[in-house]
């Protein structure tokens, strides 16, 4: 389930990778990008081109957010829906300020989802979810999945969703509250201290049989 792709000499993504990318997702219903990605010019171009010409729906998340914070200019112009889940030091960079204070975390969002027509998922305790119009603030997850990884998890829960043709809004919202409770499943039996992203895997199917019953 990996296919090689053209890189630089440190194992980075290179843009002559960008053809084989369009070719593999002419076969994908969702796309989800970013985590793991690193950030050099390259991965800026290719996340750029990404971000505006896929026509199916994309989750950008870590540097995928990164390089989409280098090139403000491209957040309008996307051919299909956007759902993008910072936490609060990648909102930052994306909106161009220093720190986002959490009083503003709502407004700020909103902001944001409009000025892109984006869906945004500012993660964090009570994350948002927002698309400028409608808001979600998220009941589930606990102090324990602020660990690496974590995120990833919920990318590709989020993008699975989309693949299973939910709406963008709706997939964001669900995607999010089971992410929450199977961290706060694991949570319960593990202890937060010492929970792993690798620990919220175990736990999902727990979470959508509660979720589905």
């Amino acid at each position: 389930m990996t296919v090689p792709l053209a890189c630089d000499d440190q194992g980075r993504l290179a843009q002559a990778a960008h053809r084989r990318i369009v070719e593999l997702a002419a076969k994908c219903t969702s796309i989800g990008c970013g985590p793991g990605m690193q950030l050099t010019e390259d991965v800026d171009y290719l996340v750029g081109r990404l971000f505006v010409e896929m026509a199916q729906p994309m989750v950008v998340d870590a540097d995928g957010l990164n390089a989409l914070a280098e090139q403000p200019d491209l957040f309008s112009r996307h051919a299909g829906p956007r759902i993008v889940t910072p936490h609060p030091g990648e909102f930052a960079r994306l909106v161009g300020i220093e720190r986002l204070n959490p009083a503003e975390r709502e407004g700020r969002a909103r902001d944001l989802a409009i000025r892109g027509g984006l869906i945004v998922v500012l993660k964090g305790h009570k994350t948002i979810v927002t698309d400028g119009h409608d808001l979600y603030i998220n009941t589930t997850g606990n102090p324990g999945m602020a660990t690496g990884g974590c995120g990833d998890v919920l990318t590709g829960i989020i993008t699975a969703l989309l693949g299973q043709s939910l709406s963008p809004f709706a997939a964001a919202q669900l995607g999010v509250y089971v992410h929450g409770l199977a961290g706060d499943l694991a949570a319960a039996a593990l202890g937060q201290t010492s929970l792993i992203a690798s620990d919220l895997l175990r736990y999902l199917p727990e979470a959508f049989k509660r979720v589905s019953g």
